[in-house]
């Protein structure tokens, strides 16, 4: 194992800093971790998102990738800057990725057959019912403006346009009135299906395009379209921290400032979740500044143990997974929905994997998460097979 963690290593500039690869690699391999349970009725706590208000670990792994994009941002732009590209190549690019990471959110929410239900059509089942918005639909929207942002305006202004991205979508969500199904004209609830961020879903993207289709009153999607501008406000906030890193080549010092700032993000959260509860899938400002928060926390840590201690070899392995992050993602979901439609007798081969680990270990939630284990290394296999070969995409 340590000889495997040093190849890693060697692979990499004498002088690179590896705190954001090992923390991108870190949120991927923990989204993938939850997503991939043996059973979704069988999770220990952690694993499992907050039933509505409130967090849980698991809430902490896509606003960390939010943010991570944030600081990617700031520092490829920096490089093709330095390379000589004029801003209107970089928004072209990145418009071209944007569209990309659009079009494979897409991809996903069409691959999917059941092949055991003889009445199943895929076109009036799968196509019809496309969830128009998801994880990576989200990644997409987020990036493109975030990059606008980067580019054409100055950190005081990101800054400024951090804040009132949060406190226009605040100010609407608790003031904004809007009408419910039954007639009734209502504002200020942050209620499952009754919320005006919810609304906004329903009346543009219909009940049958959305996450929870049957929420009531109003269906509504987690990544949905007037909750993307919080979560537009994360990136933000990652940008901000890799300008203040940029600037400031003294780690220790860096770390110290990263760790005053997440910890007072994080008091602020709380101080505001009176007014707007932190909750993950309305993506709340209280939720945003917790997030934030907790995530510059992370990374100063990350760049403590790493960069100015110098432990690194635990980093490995989380260097292949961040290395190809969409790949990665794409590889387990399509691994996952292929587990899932391939029939083996009455279940699927997923069923049969399960099975078989619990009539071994008869602990359910323990057995579950055998199975995301075992899920993770296979994909850890493929990951890092590409990585020795030099397959890396770029979306």
């Amino acid at each position: 194992m340590k000889q495997h963690c040093s190849s890693i290593l060697n692979t990499l500039p004498p002088h690179r800093l590896m705190a954001l690869d090992v923390m991108r690699g870190l949120t991927i391999t923990a989204m993938i971790l939850v997503n991939n349970p043996g059973s979704w009725s069988a999770m220990y706590w952690p694993l499992k998102h907050a039933e509505w208000h409130g967090w849980t670990p698991t809430d902490l792994i896509f606003p960390f990738f939010i943010f991570i994009v944030g600081m990617s941002i700031t520092l490829s732009v920096d490089s093709m800057r330095a390379k000589g590209f004029n801003h209107a190549y970089i928004l072209k690019m990145g418009a071209i990725r944007a569209v990309k990471l659009l079009a494979l959110g897409w991809f996903l929410a069409l691959f999917f057959y059941n092949f055991r239900d003889p009445t199943f059509s895929w076109i009036d089942d799968t196509l019809l019912q496309l969830r128009v918005l998801g994880v990576l639909q989200r990644i997409g929207l987020v990036y493109i403006v975030a990059l606008c942002c980067y580019l054409y305006l100055t950190p005081q202004k990101i800054a400024l346009t951090c804040i009132s991205l949060l406190a226009v979508y605040a100010v609407a969500m608790l003031y904004l009135p809007y009408p419910l199904p039954n007639g009734d004209v209502v504002n200020g609830l942050w209620l499952h299906g009754n919320n005006l961020s919810a609304w906004i879903d329903n009346a543009v993207l219909g009940s049958h395009h959305v996450y929870y289709a049957k929420a009531q009153p109003l269906p509504f999607d987690p990544e949905g379209i007037f909750s993307t501008l919080p979560a537009i406000a994360s990136a933000l906030s990652g940008i901000l921290a890799a300008v203040y890193l940029t600037k400031q080549t003294d780690l220790k010092k860096q770390a110290r400032v990263f760790i005053l700032t997440g910890v007072l993000a994080v008091i602020a959260g709380y101080l505001i979740s009176p007014l707007t509860p932190i909750n993950k899938a309305l993506w709340t400002p209280s939720y945003v500044l917790l997030s934030s928060g907790l995530a510059i926390i992370t990374y100063a840590f990350c760049s403590a143990i790493l960069d100015i201690y110098k432990v690194r070899a635990w980093g490995a392995p989380f260097i292949v997974f961040g290395a190809n992050a969409i790949l990665f993602f794409m590889f387990a979901a399509i691994l996952a929905r292929l587990l899932i439609m391939i029939p083996v007798g009455d279940t699927s081969l997923k069923g049969l994997i399960y099975g078989s680990i619990n009539t071994l270990i008869t602990d359910n939630p323990l057995a579950s998460f055998v199975f995301s284990l075992l899920f993770l290394a296979v994909s850890y296999g493929v990951m890092y097979g590409c990585y020795k070969k030099g397959i890396f995409w770029k979306v």
